[in-house]
C-alpha cells in the first residue's frame, strides 16, 4: 500500500485520467473529490462489497435454477 500525505486542495493522480483531491479535513473526517471517466465505477468500499455479494447470490440462484431445470428435463426423458 502506498501511503501519501496531502493537504486541503492537494491531489493525487492515478494514471492519466483519475485525480483524487482532498477537499476538506474536519476532525477524523476527510472529504475527497474524484475526477474519473464516466465508465469507471466509483463506490464506497462497503457499497462495493454489498454489490459484489448481491451479484454472487444472483449468480448462485441462476446456477441453482439451471440445476433444477436440468434435473426436471432428465426426469421427463
Amino acid at each position: 500500500m502506498l501511503v501519501l500525505s496531502r493537504k486541503t486542495n492537494e491531489s493525487i493522480q492515478i494514471g492519466d485520467n483519475i485525480e483524487i483531491t482532498v477537499l476538506s479535513v474536519s476532525g477524523d473526517q476527510v472529504k475527497i473529490g474524484i475526477n474519473a471517466p464516466k465508465n469507471i465505477e466509483i463506490h464506497r468500499k462497503e457499497v462495493y462489497i454489498t454489490i459484489q455479494n448481491e451479484n454472487n447470490q444472483a449468480t448462485q440462484s441462476s446456477v441453482d435454477l439451471l440445476r433444477l431445470l436440468n434435473t426436471s428435463i432428465k426426469r421427463e426423458s
